[in-house]
This record gives structure tokens, sequence and C-alpha cells, in this order.
């Protein structure tokens, strides 16, 4: 790979208004290696440190970042950080919102959904990692209530993540979803004995739907299939990592 290279990225296609700004990485482009070959720009997953701060600072540099990204260390939970007030450079958590301007949120993923959101006076954004175990948690939920907005006054855009082609699950993930919303059973197609393929982009917008939110979008992407353009760690296992960023100037 060539840093030289332009990043490709992915805009969210949503009537977001011109002063917010949302892109979800891929892999093109970067320096990393071998299996993170690409744009990797995750420090947790064993790539060598300074491969991910030379992707780190192409991507801040070609998206010209107002300010060094909150960059998280996502632990599969339901943990809300307000990218405004925090003090810690890399908080346990799952998700961000800002309220002032130029806070750049941020989530990673390989798989996950990355859900990035905005309120219609663009004066507020936030973005959560939702793996099936936070999604069933209610991560969604709570970085929905960080915001406190109406839910007519919210867009949301879900960022590629597993395609319910190759998402499968066990009963456990199954019933985790179905017990807290009855019409998740939609969401889950019976696979072979004791599994199922999963919808992660159906069964965040049942949620969103359940909280009154409406105006959501993205949700076409497969990671797990599209080897050029996204890491996939159901694919792969040991790989690096895209994001998902969001602010508002």
């Amino acid at each position: 790979m060539n840093s030289d290279s332009e990043i490709e990225i992915i805009r969210p296609d949503w009537p977001a208004s011109g002063n917010i700004h949302a892109f979800c990485s891929t892999r093109k482009s970067g320096v990393s290696r071998g299996e993170f070959s690409g744009l990797n720009l995750a420090l947790h997953v064993e790539d060598n440190p300074q491969y991910v701060a030379l992707n780190r600072q192409q991507l801040k540099q070609q998206l010209h970042l107002p300010a060094e990204p909150l960059w998280l260390n996502q632990v599969h939970g339901t943990q809300v950080i307000n990218a405004s007030a925090t003090a810690e450079s890399t908080p346990d958590a799952d998700a961000s919102y800002a309220t002032i301007s130029n806070q750049v949120c941020v989530v990673m993923t390989a798989d996950c959904l990355p859900v990035l959101i905005c309120n219609r006076k663009s004066n507020k954004v936030a973005a959560a990692h939702a793996g099936w175990r936070g999604l069933a948690d209610g991560v969604i939920e709570k970085t929905i209530e960080s915001l406190n907005e109406k839910p007519e006054e919210l867009l949301v855009w879900l960022g590629p993540a597993i395609g319910p082609d190759a998402f499968e699950v066990g009963e456990d993930v199954y019933h985790a979803f179905v017990a807290d919303l009855p019409q998740a059973e939609i969401a889950f197609k019976a696979n072979r004995p004791g599994h199922y393929l999963a919808d992660i982009y159906q069964l965040a917008r049942l949620r969103l739907n359940r909280l009154g939110v409406n105006a959501i979008y993205g949700g076409e992407y497969c990671t797990c299939s599209d080897v050029d353009h996204f890491y996939s760690y159901r694919r792969d296992g040991k790989t690096g990592r895209q994001a998902s960023l969001i602010w508002f100037e």
C-alpha cells in the first residue's frame, strides 16, 4: 500500500446540513502490511504502532480533521462519553457525543455496526459502536438519550457492517433480541439447526423505530464479503479496523 495514494472514504447519503461532516474510511491506501494491509486505524490489534500513527495522520490530513478524534477503547458495552468534556485520551466507552463544534467523534469497526447521529439543527453529533452485545444491551438507546433531542429531530446513518447473508449467530443472540423486542424476530432467518442469519441493520432500525427515530439511512454494505474495501473480523480473525467519524463546524 502507498500512503501517498488518496484515502477512499464513504460519505453518508443523508439530508444532514453542510456543516455536518461525516465519513467512514475503507482499507484503501495506508501503510500497514500483512493481515492489516491498508489503512488500519486501530492500535489494539497488534499492528505496528508506527504504521497506525502514519495511517491516522494521513486520515487527519486528507479529511482535513479540525482536531484529533477522540479515539475510544471499545469494550462492547454501552458507556457513552461526552467528547466535549472528557479529559481522558482513550476512555473505555463504545460511543461518544459532542455539543461543541470541531470535536471529532469516532468509532472503529470490522463487522460491528458504526452508527453516526446528528440533529437537524446541526449542533449535536454522536458516534456509536454497536456489536450485537452492545446493540442488545442498549448502546444506541443510551447514545440517543445522551443527545437530549426529540426523536424526530435526529438523523441516523448506519455505516458498513457485516451483512445479513454473512452474520451467522446462535440461539443466545436470537433470544437476547427477541425477548426484549418481539418484532426483532423478522431480522433473523433460520439457517442450520440452532443457528440463524441475523440482519444487524434491521435490528438497529427496529430499536431506533421503538424510540421514535425514523430518519434512518445507510445499511447497504457487507464488510465480511467485500475483501477489497473492508476489514472483517468474522472473515479474517486477526485484522485491522476502519473508522467512522462525525463532527460539526
